[in-house]
């Protein structure tokens, strides 16, 4: 692992929130495993830690939201993760309150918002690694959801794409708990620099 606080310089550096949203993982969706697993794991308070540091700093904060049109103009049913999520009419419903952002998160004035209107993870298709690269950005600070599918997808691509990632497992969660720990050891391990929240504070500090 690179010094971490060469990896995570503020000046090429930026945080990516993954599908933190409140039809996702907040108030607007009932009950259930994902949910639980980022209860418990304290991954909200973790993330909010990390954005609240990185906006001191200077690092730029982005935020990777889904959000489907009513129609699902765009979309394509191909899988089961897709069929499941369309299930839900409202759950990620763009203009609806379940597409938002969790409250604690912001967005902030100098955040931005890149949002998807199809498929599973944030780089394919949309504005997010153009974002990044006019931003000047080589490192990647990656949290949120899910270890399944979104956030796992996006580490893959932006490594593909070149970017060096640091990843605080503590402000990541998928599910079952088992699985994801074990997709965290045996797959991101592998392609990002596994770290902590804290960590990757005190470096900023430093």
């Amino acid at each position: 692992m690179p010094d971490l606080a060469e990896l995570v310089a503020p000046e090429t550096t930026a945080v990516v929130t993954v599908e933190m949203q409140r039809g996702v993982i907040g108030d607007r969706v009932s009950d259930n495993p994902l949910r639980r697993a980022v209860s418990d794991n304290k991954v909200i308070p973790a993330a909010v830690r990390l954005v609240t540091a990185a906006r001191a700093a200077g690092v730029r904060v982005v935020h990777a939201t889904v959000a489907l049109r009513a129609d699902r103009a765009g979309l394509t049913i191909n899988n089961r993760i897709m069929a499941i999520v369309v299930k839900g009419p409202d759950q990620v419903r763009e203009g609806s309150p379940e597409a938002e952002l969790i409250p604690e998160l912001g967005p902030e004035e100098t955040d931005i918002v890149c949002n998807r209107i199809h498929g599973l993870t944030p780089f394919t298709g949309t504005e997010l690694d153009s974002i990044l690269r006019n931003l000047g950005v080589r490192t990647i600070v990656p949290a949120g959801v899910s270890v399944n599918e979104a956030l796992l997808g996006a580490c893959l691509t932006a490594a593909d794409l070149g970017y060096r990632i640091a990843l605080p497992v503590d402000a990541v969660a998928g599910v079952p708990e088992e699985y994801a720990a074990a997709v965290i050891q045996h797959t991101l391990a592998l392609i990002t620099n596994p770290t902590t929240v804290d960590q990757v504070v005190a470096a900023w500090k430093s």
